[in-house]
């Protein structure tokens, strides 16, 4: 495990685990598809100020955290595959409320019923995915094979980064608000099609069961990564607040395609700091091109490329981290590391960048110019402490 690669196993991708990883990439579309028309949204025709904007994008980060202490109860005390698709059901119907209120608006709730519908659908959002991630993926895999499957299913999640904010700009310029709905609905309906056609074997539950524990929720072990994830994700996050065209997108997609390419040749046989030395830099010159150029597509190549070189060895460490009953644990902290700071980063877009006129910076430089900084502490984060700190821990 300390090699760059995760071995290749073609037994792993069988009928079950196609439609488990597809259905995970689908429902982080429905999600992600909502970022670069949602907050638009809030301002033009909701009327939200920069600010309320801000936090209701980031209240969704907060909703994760609200039913993952009961996670491990739930999966043992229902069938693993019923609480996920339960989930899943909640969050769209948690999505269509958004149709609701646009159609029907109402001054005297309306940001409150907003906090909480975001609220709600982080929560359902974050079930979903820990159980789907954690238990249900992992159980469609035989135990040598579960490295491999956790690092392939992230990869179609990570895709979603990339296909979801695609698909929603292209679905709200055609058919308005109302049509980004409808795909991002559609895509967690279909998410919910594919899990209920994968058979899961009865499992009888532990004894002593907690309503509320760690167990597949939050690996303490890896708060040193935790913070060092955070980082790189509220840097997307910081991204993902300007305005984009689907193109970008499309070119993020291509940046992935090569950080696929390049972990299995490029870092085949590097030094393990290497990759996400690597994958930060690019990140890095990214930013820097953004900020010179704001429209040259080649930024959002590179972002692609290392924030997927960089996302996935993030995943590995985790795994490496924990001790084998703590494997799913590391993936749910490895998606609540990567969305918190999703969220996190959208929230200070809006609230501290948005409208922002000052002499010196605009919006955009002042933005990019505390994203390279994040990215350049996150960096010397790694460098000097996080990788020998992971080194001395690791389990595996």
């Amino acid at each position: 495990m300390n090699t760059q690669n995760t071995p290749v196993h073609i037994k792993l991708w069988h009928r079950e685990f196609w439609m488990l990883v597809v259905a995970d990439m689908l429902l982080s579309m429905s999600v992600y598809a909502l970022i670069p028309v949602l907050p638009q949204w809030f301002l033009e025709t909701e009327g939200l100020t920069p600010g309320q904007t801000g936090v209701a994008m980031g209240v969704f980060g907060l909703g994760l955290y609200l039913l993952g202490a009961q996670c491990s109860w739930l999966v043992q005390r229902f069938r693993r595959n019923v609480v996920c698709m339960w989930a899943v059901i909640a969050f769209a119907l948690d999505l269509a409320l958004l149709w609701y209120l646009d159609d029907v608006q109402s001054e005297a709730i309306e940001y409150g019923v907003i906090l909480l519908q975001r609220l709600l659908l982080g929560a359902a959002f974050g079930l979903a995915q820990m159980v789907l991630s954690s238990t249900l993926i992992i159980d469609t895999c035989e135990s040598y094979q579960r490295t491999e499957a956790n690092h392939s299913a992230a990869w179609f999640a990570r895709f979603a980064l990339a296909l979801g904010p695609m698909a929603g700009l292209v679905a709200f310029r055609h058919y308005g608000f109302n049509g980004l709905i409808v795909v991002s609905v559609g895509c967690a309906l279909a998410g919910l099609v594919l899990i209920k056609l994968v058979r899961f074997p009865f499992r009888a539950p532990e004894d002593n069961l907690h309503v509320a524990s760690l167990d597949r929720f939050l690996l303490l072990d890896g708060h040193v990564l935790f913070v060092n994830l955070l980082m790189v994700s509220t840097v997307m996050g910081l991204i993902f607040s300007l305005a984009f065209e689907p193109l970008f997108f499309a070119m993020m997609m291509g940046g992935f395609l090569l950080a696929l390419l390049a972990q299995r040749f490029v870092f085949r046989d590097a030094e393990l700091k290497s990759e996400v030395v690597s994958g930060l830099l690019l990140l890095l010159a990214a930013l820097i091109v953004m900020l010179a150029y704001p429209n040259d597509p080649v930024s959002a190549v590179l972002i692609g490329l290392g924030v997927g070189i960089v996302g996935s060895r993030f995943l590995l460490f985790f795994i490496k981290l924990s001790r084998h009953c703590k494997r799913g644990t590391s993936q749910s902290t490895y998606f609540l590391g990567w969305e918190t700071g999703v969220a996190l980063g959208l929230a200070l877009g809006y609230s501290c960048f948005y409208g922002n006129d000052a002499s010196f910076y605009n919006q955009h430089d002042a933005l990019l110019t505390v994203a390279i900084i994040l990215t350049a502490i996150a960096l010397a984060m790694y460098v000097f402490y996080t990788h020998s700190w992971f080194m001395r821990h690791k389990n595996r």
